[in-house]
């Protein structure tokens, strides 16, 4: 019975399930996702801090901190972004995660790095503790919550969450 309820959650993280079907940044993510889980931290990819930002995944860790990771497919990938500083203002840590091809030497040396594939990640070096103010840590908290419920609902019952 559980099986079949949550079935159609699979629909959430199809994408990530094929990684012929995933663009270089998903794929990157996919392995990411996993190395958070394993550290025991949930992470909602294409996570909206704020209007115009959309970060790759956003991460709540068991000690309540939030991290914002980047992956960036290649340097190109890289240079296009121009909106990666805003997301400081709405995280602990920050971090991009790249592959072992990437010029590393590129990256500002302020974040975090993950080196990062399909299938895993390592955080090569930490990123600074930069503690957000506590309202907003609260609402980030719960914003980052409530896109990952939205979201729930949405797989399981698509129909019933005209309301969103």
């Amino acid at each position: 019975m559980i099986d079949r309820m949550f079935a159609p959650c699979s629909a959430l993280v199809m994408d990530f399930a094929d990684p012929l079907a995933l663009a270089p940044g998903h794929f990157l993510a996919r392995g990411v996702w996993r190395h958070l889980a394993q550290l025991g931290a949930v992470a909602v990819p294409e996570y909206m801090p704020a209007r115009g930002l959309r970060a790759d995944l956003a991460a709540l860790t068991n000690d309540g901190e939030i991290w914002i990771v980047e992956c960036k497919s290649s340097l190109a990938d890289f240079c296009a972004d121009a909106k990666w500083q805003g997301y400081l203002d709405y995280c602990d840590r920050y971090f991009w995660a790249v592959d072992e091809a990437f010029p590393q030497e590129m990256l500002p040396e302020g974040a975090g790095l993950i080196i990062a594939d399909g299938h895993d990640a390592a955080i090569l070096r930490a990123a600074p503790l930069d503690k957000l103010p506590a309202t907003r840590r609260k609402s980030q908290t719960l914003k980052i919550a409530r896109t990952a419920a939205r979201r729930l609902h949405m797989a399981l019952d698509p129909q019933g969450v005209a309301a969103f």
